[in-house]
């Protein structure tokens, strides 16, 4: 009888997953309606958990699941008891937490089809959507857990990593937009659609100086203006909270944004800009890629965001991204280093629009904001070009 080793069994099952990966959209496909076809017995992986997972070293299991194993159990031990009480399809056995959870960081970690990661687990597609559905809406439970607005005492931390950066003084975030790409919804398509004619979801992260978000916000359609997205958002309101703003510190934002007092903004480059105004924009624009950097790290990590949210359903598809959002911040806090790729993040350019009459800023605060910015040009040091 021949001896398979545990290095023969783990590359057999990596020679097969390579085998099964696809890329095509499949809960949208699962759902939909088809003709009906004879039933053919489907080649399933058996025991891919027990026999192949628990023998991946830490470098191969965070490959796949795009995290380590660490991390995977902090999060099992938080969602476990939640998860192990749903019953997956009725009339069947339930699968394990852990298995649940497994199958939904491969979703949302990896392009790959409901149908390659359902036979990878050895579950039918049933099973697999409603499995990474409980995930899912058990980690959108935990949003105020895991992404909160920052206290007073991380406030200044905060402001003291920021400034090493260029000298920006009483940062204590950045905010930028992003956008999702998705199937085209079965309700106004149409209203989905962007500028790059992608149909898309917005999501409005801020993030600290380590890339981890304080705020997220989603749901808008992709036609919908980052302005107007701001507005809608509660970010929009806590500029106005001197709780959420102490001590004259704010958030750094890209010319998309109207400049508040608490928002601070690059100077319009209209070909006359002083030497101080360049020198603010460049310090602004390097100490603002923090956001940016965060953004890249989350759709590197999350590859689900990045390629295509297979889902039409306009009340799911926040919650999903919002899950990949918590899952991110659980990362850094966790130290789960991960490196994050050069990528497009769909961004579309922007042309500010005056915000809706009931979240204008008056006169007086965009004076007071744009004398604060005036006053902050002066005493940045000059960077080297100068």
């Amino acid at each position: 009888m021949t001896n398979i080793s545990i290095n023969d069994t783990v590359a057999i099952y990596q020679l097969l997953q390579e085998i099964f990966d696809s890329s095509s959209s499949e809960e949208e496909e699962f759902f939909a309606v088809v003709t009906p076809k004879k039933k053919v017995p489907l080649a399933r992986i058996n025991n891919y958990v027990e026999n192949v997972v628990h023998l991946y070293s830490n470098d191969q299991f965070q490959s796949h699941f795009r995290l380590q194993r660490n991390t995977f159990e902090f999060i099992l031990n938080i969602i476990g008891p939640e998860i192990s009480k749903h019953v997956v399809s009725p009339g069947r056995p339930s699968i394990s937490a852990e298995k649940q959870l497994l199958i939904a960081l491969w979703i949302l970690g990896t392009p790959d089809s409901y149908r390659s990661v359902c036979d990878r687990f050895g579950v039918g597609k049933a099973t697999g959507v409603m499995a990474v559905r409980k995930v899912v809406e058990v980690l959108y439970s935990k949003v105020k857990v895991f992404i909160k607005w920052p206290r007073i005492a991380r406030m200044q931390e905060s402001a003291r990593a920021f400034k090493v950066v260029a000298g920006f003084p009483n940062v204590i975030g950045a905010i930028d937009g992003t956008h999702i790409s998705i199937t085209a919804p079965t309700e106004h398509p149409e209203a989905y659609v962007n500028r790059k004619g992608i149909h898309s979801i917005q999501l409005q992260v801020v993030s600290d100086e380590k890339g981890k978000f304080i705020h997220c916000y989603t749901g808008h359609p992709g036609s919908v203006h980052d302005q107007r997205v701001f507005a809608s958002s509660e970010v929009s309101h806590f500029l106005n909270d001197s709780e959420k703003f102490p001590n004259d510190y704010h958030l750094l934002g890209d010319a998309a944004y109207a400049i508040r007092k608490n928002l601070m903004v690059p100077y319009k480059d209209n070909g006359h800009l002083t030497e101080r105004q360049h020198n603010y924009n460049k310090c602004h624009s390097s100490t603002r890629m923090a956001v940016e950097r965060a953004i890249g790290l989350l759709k590197g990590r999350m590859r689900r965001l990045l390629d295509n949210l297979p889902m039409t359903r306009g009340d799911l598809i926040p919650k999903y991204i919002v899950a990949c959002c918590i899952i991110h911040n659980i990362c850094l806090l966790r130290q789960d280093q991960f490196t994050p790729i050069a990528i497009d993040l769909h961004r579309v350019p922007e042309v500010v629009v005056p915000l809706p009459h009931n979240v204008q800023a008056d006169d007086r605060n965009v004076a007071i904001a744009c004398q604060k910015r005036n006053l902050t040009a002066e005493e940045l040091p000059l960077q080297e070009e100068f």
